[in-house]
């Protein structure tokens, strides 16, 4: 990254995963500042049946109010927002989730890349994004869209991943500003304006 580029605030950080990702961010979440001005996306491979208990679970590790997205509902700062099982999770020109239920793309629905694109068209280089423990290379596209319109890409240690694929192929590619273990993560994302 340019040292002497002004980086731009963050209005949206999204962090995607899979196999492996559910234990980071139980770690992680409880260290998160409860009065983040930018929302959260939770882009996470999970079983095709909705299970509200994945949701519960999240909330309860941190003081940012949580919950599955909804079709047509307004991003908003300070929220932590789950995309649903089975469904492509989109942002639209107004700023509010769309839900599509397209074909899988990597094998996934949601899909990693579909919601990065998606941010990265709507918010460019006021979005961050992070690539946690995973299986496949779902991701590395999205990360990609966003580093080039200039925001901040980032991926867990694949030394410290369950399944250290998903980051270590977005790092091998070369889309990747920062490698972080889970308490730099932390840091990282309280520090961001």
């Amino acid at each position: 990254m340019e040292e002497n580029r002004v980086v731009p605030p963050c209005q949206l950080l999204l962090i995607g995963g899979s196999a492996g990702s559910l234990e980071v961010l139980f770690k992680l979440l409880p260290r998160l500042n409860a009065d983040l001005p930018f929302a959260i996306v939770l882009v996470l491979h999970r079983r095709s049946t909705g299970d509200s208990s994945l949701t519960e679970l999240l909330s309860s590790k941190t003081v940012n109010h949580t919950s599955e997205v909804e079709d047509k509902e307004p991003v908003k700062p300070g929220n932590i927002y789950l995309a649903p099982a089975d469904y492509h999770l989109l942002i639209e020109k107004d700023r509010t989730f769309s839900l599509d239920y397209s074909e899988k793309i990597n094998f996934s629905r949601p899909s990693i890349d579909v919601t990065f694109e998606s941010a990265c068209e709507i918010y460019g280089e006021s979005a961050v994004a992070l690539i946690l423990s995973g299986a496949n290379e779902d991701g590395t596209h999205g990360m990609k869209c966003i580093k080039k319109a200039g925001g901040r890409t980032l991926a867990q240690n694949p030394e410290t991943a369950q399944m250290p694929f998903m980051p270590n192929y977005a790092i091998t590619h070369g889309v990747i500003d920062y490698v972080l273990d889970i308490p730099q993560m932390a840091d990282f994302i309280n520090q961001m304006k």
